[in-house]
């Protein structure tokens, strides 16, 4: 067949399939075009979902009547000024959003400029253009878009629930309104209104509206700044978490994105404190010269690529690290209020149990499980126990042990309920990764070489990585075809069990191709062994022993919390309390 130029409509209903990928997209476009237009109060309606009108009205500078029809022709825009691409300081550029729109619904663009005697609209049906003609409304501009997709109605099959598809229009919405706090936002479907943000005196105070006031009360504030990339915003406490990411909010120079880069970072920073299956609530806002991040990389303009991917890595891992370790042992305010609610019907449940210790591991910890009283030889010593512990000291003094498991300690306002299992799951941890930091990864030789067999491919890889290998702590070699000899562990295993631990390196290397595997592989073994190396569930302590552990999780970093997310201590104040028994 020959070749032959697409139609304008076609093109534009192409263009329509990647940027308005459903009601919530055209959402996020219009409200992106008034915040740019300087608007500080922009209000949506939508109905049905969006599927039979979408409106967003703002009171921003407008358009001029002469501008009306050029607004919405493809790649029409104000906002480079100068063409250039790495210099973007507006949310839209692209002057794709608004033909994109018309192409597939019946839009109407109305505006009235600042100082402006009168306003004028401009309607378009499926892409075919009407005329200017007068029309009455406030300063500001307004769009109006009815029965989207119409033009396109394959692209309905595609939509989900009215609700549903609220409730995406909704998370638009709200991830704009957390980068602009100066700006008041509403969000109407007839019946209800689900966004009613006034104007905020700061971010957190936004971030309050959006994320709830739990988050606000235990967010840690997030402030760093390198080589002219600057980070700010803020996190949850570990033991403020969700089962998704869904409250992850991630902004580069004031654009909402969804960036697998920036979560991975977020991931990496809570990796020591929140089980696989747990997130923690963010919104971090990176701001970094426009000519060091390319944002022109798909339509919808939520992808991001960086020209120093790396030290973007770093530096949000670096900022947040350096936040929780500076949040000590303290734990999320609703921690209380969850342990209050289970005393009573429906109340909160419990966290989800971690995995079973493969065979063997548990010895590895003999070394770590010295009495909480002393400190083992090669640590750094325990926090010296007070002459008399006392209820003004953080956690307060031990006054019992309940059921084998629980200490409960009297503080100055209230008491604290440990976890003591929990609570030495940590404080071992802390203290076996700050052997590794301090001396390295030793290397244990075995008595008798084990031979581990393994498929030709996997053996081959393995001693490829031999010297990397090496730098690790495990030492091998070939062993004929499909087999190799290992000599030397990493000390930290112990009597570990050698075969699964090599045939698993060599499944991790096919995947990931790196020997860094067994780095992480570590880490995993660190917390196994630290959940199982402690002190258990139904060991009576002595009352020594208990305030010894509460001394020593007050100067632990990240003592509010076990290695997988789980709080190790509870605090209620008195006042809580008492409200629990109707004194209040």
């Amino acid at each position: 067949m020959p070749i032959r130029r697409l139609s304008e409509s076609l093109v534009n209903r192409i263009a329509a399939g990647e940027v308005v990928e459903r009601p919530a997209s055209a959402v996020k476009e219009l409200v992106e075009n008034a915040l740019d237009a300087g608007a500080r109060n922009i209000d949506v309606t939508v109905r049905d979902g969006g599927q039979s009108l979408i409106a967003v009205a703002d009171d921003g500078h407008g358009i001029p009547r002469g501008e009306l029809a050029l607004a919405l022709e493809r790649h029409a825009t104000s906002k480079l000024p100068d063409d250039d691409l790495w210099s973007i300081s507006t949310l839209g550029f692209r002057g794709e959003a608004l033909p994109s729109i018309a192409s597939v619904s019946r839009l109407t663009l109305a505006s009235r400029p600042r100082g402006a005697a009168e306003g004028w609209k401009i309607a378009v049906e499926g892409g075919r253009m009407g005329g200017v003609e007068p029309a009455a409304l406030a300063e500001g501009t307004r769009v109006e878009v009815r029965d989207l997709f119409f033009a396109t109605p394959a692209r309905l099959k595609f939509l989900k629930s009215p609700r549903t598809e609220l409730d995406h229009a909704v998370d638009w919405l709200h991830r704009l309104a957390m980068a602009h706090p100066q700006v008041a936002f509403t969000l109407t479907d007839g019946a209800r209104t689900p966004v009613r943000l006034t104007t905020a005196l700061s971010r957190l105070d936004r971030l309050a509206q959006i994320l709830g006031r739990d988050f606000a009360g235990n967010a840690l504030t997030i402030e760093a700044e390198r080589d002219g990339i600057r980070l700010s915003g803020y996190a949850s406490l570990p033991t403020l978490n969700r089962p998704t990411s869904r409250e992850q909010c991630l902004f580069v120079n004031g654009r909402a994105v969804r960036d697998k880069q920036l979560l991975g970072a977020v991931r990496a920073a809570y990796m020591d404190f929140l089980a696989s299956d747990r997130h923690p609530i963010v919104a971090l806002f990176l701001d970094l010269p426009p000519a060091a991040v390319d944002v022109n990389v798909h339509p919808a303009k939520t992808e991001v690529r960086f020209r120093d991917s790396g030290a973007v890595r770093g530096l949000v891992v670096g900022a947040l690290k350096h936040a929780l370790a500076a949040a000590g042992h303290r734990a999320a305010t609703t921690v209380a209020g969850q342990t209050l609610a289970s005393f009573r019907p429906g109340g909160y449940g419990s966290y989800a149990a971690p995995a079973s210790l493969p065979r063997g591991m548990a010895e590895a910890a003999a070394t770590y499980q010295v009495p909480l009283m002393q400190s083992a030889p090669s640590l750094p010593p325990a926090a010296p126990e007070p002459a008399a512990a006392t209820a003004e000291q953080p956690l307060g003094a031990a006054r019992c042990q309940v059921h084998g498991t629980y200490i409960v300690a009297q503080t100055a306002d209230g008491l604290v309920i440990v976890d003591q299992h929990a609570a030495h799951e940590r404080l071992v941890y802390e203290r076996m990764k700050s052997a590794l930091a301090n001396g390295g990864i030793k290397r244990q030789g075995l008595l008798l070489p084990e031979v581990v067999e393994l498929g030709e491919a996997s053996a081959a890889r393995l001693v490829e990585r031999q010297a990397e290998l090496v730098e690790l702590g495990l030492v091998l070699e070939a062993f004929g075809p499909g087999a190799v000899v290992v000599r030397e562990v990493p000390a930290l295993l112990g009597q570990t069990d050698v075969a699964g631990l090599v045939r698993d390196l060599a499944d991790e290397l096919q995947e990931l191709d790196q020997a860094l595997s067994l780095k992480d592989r570590l880490a995993d073994v660190c917390g196994t062994l630290a959940c199982h190396g402690s002190v258990r569930a139904g060991r009576r302590l002595a009352p020594a022993e208990m305030d010894a552990l509460l001394r020593q999780m007050e100067v632990t970093p990240h003592a509010g919390q076990c290695n997988h997310g789980r709080p190790t201590y509870v605090e209620l104040k008195l006042a809580d309390i008492e409200r629990l028994f109707g004194r209040r």
